[in-house]
């Protein structure tokens, strides 16, 4: 054969109708398997995972604590340093006071002659927590406690986001918090 007869063989055999065709030589219509052509994910599909992982993110954000200290954490880390600035007066046996302003707070101590910052130990400078105001706020806020751990009577009080707490410095110089 050459290929010239090849190639006519070709074209008859795809004219010829294939055995079990209908008229005109069209295939019969099969059922056809639907799993094997499908392909991928459908629209619902996704639509349903994005769902899910949207849910599953946003329990995540809501369990997730904020990373601030509370204002309740603030005012009790400011009352435990005030009842040790009044032991520290009492054990050294000159005045400490604290000043506590809109901004932050700090410790001074007397020495016999003038005040000086104290940043000894837990007595360093403290700046309030962001969002965080004090009440009173037009002026700091000073309280001395003498060598006996007496002090003048002060409350500042600190909120944040509707939660408040009041720290108190009574007449005999003892720390109370109230909230």
């Amino acid at each position: 054969m050459t290929l010239g007869a090849d190639a006519r063989d070709a074209v008859a055999r795809r004219v010829r109708p294939a055995p079990g065709a209908g008229p005109r030589g069209v295939d019969r219509a099969e059922p056809c398997d639907r799993s094997a052509i499908r392909r991928g994910f459908t629209l619902v599909e996704l639509l349903m995972v994005v769902a899910i992982i949207s849910l599953a993110a946003g329990a995540i954000v809501l369990s997730v604590p904020d990373p601030r200290p509370s204002v309740a954490e603030d005012a009790e880390r400011f009352a435990a340093r005030l009842s040790r600035a009044r032991e520290e007066s009492i054990l050294s046996n000159r005045p400490v006071a604290v000043e506590a302003t809109a901004t932050g707070y700090g410790f001074s101590v007397f020495d016999g002659a003038a005040w000086s910052p104290l940043v000894e130990g837990p007595f360093g400078p403290e700046t309030w927590t962001a969002g965080t105001t004090v009440q009173p706020s037009d002026a700091p806020v000073r309280a001395v406690f003498d060598p006996t751990g007496v002090a003048e009577p002060m409350s500042v009080t600190l909120s944040r986001e509707h939660n408040s707490r009041t720290i108190t410095i009574d007449g005999a110089g003892e720390v109370s918090l109230d909230g």
